[in-house]
């Protein structure tokens, strides 16, 4: 019989693969359960956007997948943008893609988080400039809100949903091992990420709660998934700084 520990990742499998490498570099299994899939869109609001891009200022990117998903439909991206135009995003593998993309960032928070992005922006005059927000509908209206409070002209578009994935079977599968105390530790990167497993789980929630605090390490990224937990009183611990790597550290000086 196999001792090695079983984490469980819930982002995207397309998103794991960091964190896969980094689990196993412990001897450990990394069990890969989505339990939201991501779908790039070129949406209404991303065609209007593009026709605005090379007025914008700024443009904020607050994930891979809004990366992903403009230079998936529009390749030539890089040539519509305004030499002008400054690049912030949120967290330093959003950064890398960016840069990969060809695109010079100018701006990473601390801190990764709108939060942390809002106070970068403290010291920033953005009064009457216009900043483009490529991202997923369901965020939060947070950083959106608080730039416009400081005078500037936001323009959001959604290039990228994250849906429940059509076959939950693995995802019923891993609740029923949580339950049956067969994981070690789970890690949650997003408050989709925690709220999808709920909603699978239905009838079993309560059972599954108990599970996740008491029957293994449950590790969130940071506050914002952080607080998707504290929905449903599930106890957890997060890193200092918000990335998978850090992440990953914690829960194996834990378990």
């Amino acid at each position: 019989m196999s001792n090695k520990k079983v984490v469980a990742l819930t982002r995207p499998a397309s998103r794991s693969d960091e964190a896969k490498i980094l689990i196993e570099s412990y001897n450990a299994e990394a069990l890969i359960v989505p339990t939201l899939e991501i779908e790039l869109l070129n949406s209404p609001t991303l065609k209007a956007f593009m026709e605005e891009v090379e007025n914008m200022d700024w443009l904020i990117f607050t994930s891979v997948s809004s990366l992903d998903s403009i230079y998936k439909y529009y390749p030539d991206f890089n040539e519509k943008v305004n030499n002008k135009c400054k690049t912030a995003v949120i967290g330093h593998k959003t950064a890398e893609v960016a840069e990969k993309y060809g695109l010079k960032v100018d701006l990473i928070p601390k801190d990764y988080t709108a939060e942390g992005l809002l106070e970068s922006f403290q010291e920033i005059n953005i009064k009457d400039l216009t900043i483009g927000i490529p991202r997923t509908y369901s965020a939060r209206k947070l950083l959106p809100e608080e730039l416009e409070k400081k005078g500037a002209k936001v323009i959001l578009a959604e290039s990228y949903k994250s849906i429940l994935p059509h076959d939950t079977n693995k995802i019923n599968n891993l609740i029923t091992k949580i339950l049956n105390k067969e994981i070690d530790a789970i890690t949650f990167t997003s408050p989709l990420t925690v709220h999808n497993l709920f909603k699978v789980a239905d009838k079993r929630s309560d059972d599954l709660a108990i599970g996740l605090s008491d029957y293994l390490l449950c590790v969130s990224i940071g506050p914002i998934t952080a607080k998707a937990l504290d929905a449903y009183n599930v106890k957890y611990v997060y890193p200092e700084r918000y990335t998978v790597k850090d992440m990953i550290e914690l829960m194996f000086d834990m378990i």
